[in-house]
């Protein structure tokens, strides 16, 4: 038997045993691959928040909702609606004067905010170039930001 009647055996005797190893481990050899590519891919910047648009519109309706509650004639009813709207609209200001780049005071828990800190952050918001309803019932300074 010459030695290429024995690579010829050795080939056939493990051909299914590769063949087997390949259908097993192939899968995952390329899954670690493709992860090892995405983590050498430069990444793409992702937002922190929701896009500015959306919080300015969002900001508009609370600021809207807060100035129809604080005109209401039933503000005694009104009080905890008027508080959880007021805790809304300074964690969308928060999160606008985060987008922005405005400098402002991070609350530890979300939308504890004081009233004077949330009326400081609108107008810089507005400062900023965000547009803002101009009568904001209790947030204006002289009726208008």
């Amino acid at each position: 038997m010459s030695m290429v009647d024995v690579g010829k055996l050795a080939l056939i005797t493990a051909a299914p045993t590769l063949i087997g190893a390949t259908v097993v481990y192939a899968p995952k050899v390329f899954a670690v691959l493709s992860r090892v590519w995405a983590e050498k891919a430069p990444q793409q910047p992702q937002p922190i928040g929701p896009p500015i648009e959306r919080l300015a519109t969002d900001l508009r309706r609370l600021l809207r909702l807060h100035d129809d509650l604080t005109r209401s004639a039933h503000m005694a009813m009104c009080a905890h609606r008027l508080w959880s709207v007021e805790a809304a609209i300074a964690v969308r200001a928060t999160e606008a004067a985060r987008a922005l780049g405005v400098a402002h005071q991070e609350p530890p828990p979300p939308g504890n905010l004081t009233r004077a800190e949330l009326i400081a952050l609108l107008h810089s918001l507005a400062d900023a170039g965000m547009v803002l309803p101009s009568s904001l019932g209790h947030f204006t300074q002289h009726g208008r930001l």
